[in-house]
């Protein structure tokens, strides 16, 4: 027989707007019913973050009061933080809503959290009839400015960081800043790392601007805050779109400058270090082995640290590390982030502010170094 064989290509546009809006569910403001009705939606499955509903108890009455009349909206809650990433019970809850409500391709889930919970309700939402639509209202700092606004969905499995997940482009993400009134100190700062390693790698004034805004932010000024989360959100969605690898299918993945050692860091802690926490270290360890390895400046390192440490970060934790050296198990985060996405090593350092390189092979003595540095810093 003849052997044959049959050509196919074919593109697929992914488009979605990131919205700064305030007071999003007061019934007079009208702006996400339009938007649903412009889509013909009529169906919803609203899925809430249990540590939001805590800290708003009348979150879910508004949300009822504001789709009143307009769609048939039910909703939910689940556990807030990664502990919601950890099983399978907040994937099956949202599922069993989707089957429930008759949640089909032309309705919405809409998650409304922080980024563990938009991360989990995102990968349902993608697996539910092959993928229903998806809307994000990110609640705090780090969703908002990162993940909240990004293509991935996912939970932990085999201890290991988004192990099982997909890449799915939310429909609309709505970042709504009145939700951050009720962050405690702690993730009103968290989210904050993620804008200071953005800026390391792409935007020397932006760094500046943080540096230059620090009594502000550790004051809590709302409208500084929403500049940062605004500028750091543009970087990200402009890097996921014009870096030509959104669905990361080669081995570089350069907004996770610093994530390699947070990510093992956030799982040996069982997930007392938030993830923002986890990768500010992160960012200050890399930073430190840069230096160490020649390709830093010794008086960008300590500002950077600085910086971090002016905001409140710590820049060590007994589980990185001690005297001797790194952690062994933090140092297999190496092989698990290799692993995450195949090819060669690839993590990205920086040798300037602004100015991201990547490198495929580390000086495991230069490492501990860099461990001892930064303990006696702490």
């Amino acid at each position: 027989m003849k052997e044959i064989f049959i050509k196919q290509r074919f593109e697929v546009p992914f488009r979605y707007n990131v919205y700064f809006k305030r007071d999003l569910f007061e019934e007079s403001n009208d702006f996400l019913r339009k938007l649903l009705e412009s889509e013909g939606a009529s169906r919803l499955a609203v899925v809430i973050d249990g540590g939001l509903a805590q800290a708003q108890p009348d979150l879910r009455s508004r949300i009822d009061r504001y789709f009143k009349g307009s769609f048939t909206a039910a909703c939910i809650e689940v556990q807030g933080g990664e502990a919601v990433k950890n099983s399978w019970e907040g994937v099956e809850a949202v599922l069993k809503l989707v089957n429930e409500q008759h949640i089909d391709r032309h309705s919405y889930v809409i998650a409304i959290g922080g980024g563990a919970v938009l991360d989990m309700a995102g990968f349902a939402a993608a697996i539910a009839h092959r993928g229903v639509r998806h809307i994000r209202i990110p609640t705090t700092v780090l969703s908002q400015n990162d993940s909240g606004v990004g293509v991935k969905n996912g939970i932990n499995y085999f201890g290991k960081k988004n192990f099982i997940g997909t890449f799915a482009p939310p429909n609309v993400v709505i970042n709504d800043v009145t939700f951050l009134e009720t962050l405690n100190d702690r993730d009103w700062r968290s989210g904050i790392s993620e804008a200071i390693k953005v800026s390391l790698l792409k935007d020397p004034d932006f760094f500046e601007w943080i540096e230059e805004n620090v009594h502000a932010l550790n004051a809590r000024n709302a409208d500084v805050m929403e500049e940062l989360i605004y500028r750091c959100a543009e970087l990200h969605v402009e890097h996921i779109s014009g870096q030509g690898d959104p669905f990361e299918s080669g081995s570089s993945r350069p907004l996770d400058f610093g994530h390699w050692a947070a990510h093992k860091l956030e799982h040996v802690t069982d997930y007392t270090v938030r993830h923002g926490e986890a990768v500010a270290m992160g960012i200050a360890l890399d930073v430190c082995y840069a230096g160490e390895i020649g390709m830093l400046s010794q008086a960008l390192t300590d500002r950077i640290v600085r910086l971090i440490s002016s905001l409140g970060f710590a820049v060590y934790h007994t589980d990185l590390g001690d005297e001797n050296g790194m952690n062994p198990e933090i140092m297999h985060g190496l092989v698990e982030f290799q692993e995450h996405l195949g090819g060669v090593l690839t993590i990205t350092l920086i040798e300037d502010v602004g100015k991201a390189v990547d490198v495929h092979e580390v000086d495991h003595d230069a490492y501990d170094r860099s461990i001892k540095k930064l303990k006696n810093r702490s």
